[in-house]
């Protein structure tokens, strides 16, 4: 595998000039420059170190090569040279990731909406499942979780739960959980043991600032009702619940969860603003793509990314014909195999577009 040598030679010079410059007293009196500065030489420093193995194994590579040449010490480097060879390969090959152009929106805050499909009360209870999921997987991963919007079933389940989740590079593990999931499995009100199938809907959205996304209020169509559904005395009874309508795209955001008004407000606008910004990144991906898939579609079974099933403890991703026999730990928040395989199949994807190269248009900073 050919790398771009020069560029990475580029970004090692200029990952010891960061380090340089993080020393100067100039740089030091300035907060903001200090924290740009430290950003750019983190994001370099993996494929920094990656470079220094990589020129190690070379040497060692030609030191070898060069002992051929003795009689006594041939065969052992005849024995050595294959692994060197192979961990050559290796080293590239995670290079050539590294220097892939990075998604602006991975290191988001994360929009995560579940709805519940087809199935009735057993979807609804079902969307709770893979909502309370996440929440185990975020807390593992030490993030917070901010319900946003609930609209709760009859049994307890969400109809729809709309939920804020903040910390490290949440959009960039979790951008490949959108989707329909469907559950086969013997729900509690089922009397004669028969397996169900039901289903739910996420979509996950980067969170957008309002620098991403501008709002005119004259878009907007704002409503006020007094909030429904469980939630407490004091949310039922104010006139809290808060709908906005934008009146361009026909987008309706609700947002009750809260007592004040403003806050159900300013929760409503956040998740508004994150959906526009992914219809302005499905549009733009359409002018690019005739294959383009929509994260969520009508909630379908045949549109299925995912199946649990209960009965046979399986969990069988249907994008990457992926089968792990581990469901009960999936539930609780054990998601890191099928998070890594799907980032994985999705790097291996985009090399394969670039024809083995790392793209012309690749950012600088070695991601």
């Amino acid at each position: 595998m050919t790398l771009p040598m020069e560029k990475l030679e580029r970004l090692a010079r200029r990952y010891d000039e960061l380090g340089e410059l993080l020393g100067s007293p100039a740089v030091l009196a300035d907060r903001n420059q200090v924290s740009k500065l430290n950003k750019e030489r983190t994001d370099l420093e993996l494929v920094v170190s990656q470079l220094a193995l990589l020129q190690a194994i070379n040497k060692k590579i030609r030191d070898d090569e060069e002992a051929l040449a003795d009689p006594e010490l041939r065969g052992l480097v005849q024995e050595e040279l294959p692994g060197l060879f192979a961990e050559r390969e290796t080293l590239s090959q995670a290079i050539q990731l590294l220097l892939l152009p990075n998604d602006p929106n991975d290191r988001k805050n994360t929009i995560l909406e579940i709805r519940s499909g087809e199935g009735g009360e057993e979807a609804a209870l079902f969307a709770a499942d893979i909502f309370r999921m996440y929440g185990r997987f975020a807390e593992n991963r030490g993030w917070r979780i901010e319900l946003m919007s609930t609209s709760e079933s009859a049994t307890g389940g969400f109809k729809e739960c709309i939920a804020l989740v903040s910390g490290k590079d949440v959009y960039s593990q979790l951008r490949f959980e959108g989707g329909v999931h469907r559950v086969q499995r013997v729900p509690t009100t089922e009397t004669q043991g028969r397996i169900h199938t039901s289903t739910c809907t996420v979509a996950v959205l980067p969170e957008a600032e309002e620098v991403d996304i501008q709002i005119d209020e004259k878009d907007l169509e704002i409503s006020i009702a007094a909030s429904g559904g469980p939630g407490g005395q004091g949310v039922n009874t104010t006139n809290s619940a808060v709908q906005i309508l934008h009146k361009p795209s026909g987008l309706i955001v609700k947002c009750q969860d809260e007592r004040s008004q403003l806050k159900n407000k300013a929760k409503a606008l956040k998740v508004l603003r994150s959906r526009l910004l992914e219809a302005e990144r499905e549009r733009q991906e359409a002018l690019t793509s005739a294959e383009r898939r929509s994260m969520v579609s009508t909630g379908e079974r045949s549109q299925k990314i995912r199946t649990y099933n209960y009965p046979q403890n399986r969990v069988t991703d249907h994008r990457i014909r992926l089968t792990l026999n581990k469901l009960d730990r999936i539930v609780e928040g054990d998601l890191d195999e099928l998070v890594t395989a799907l980032r994985t199949h999705r790097q291996a994807e985009l090399l394969e577009a670039a024809g083995g190269r790392v793209p012309a248009g690749s950012n600088e900073d070695g991601r």
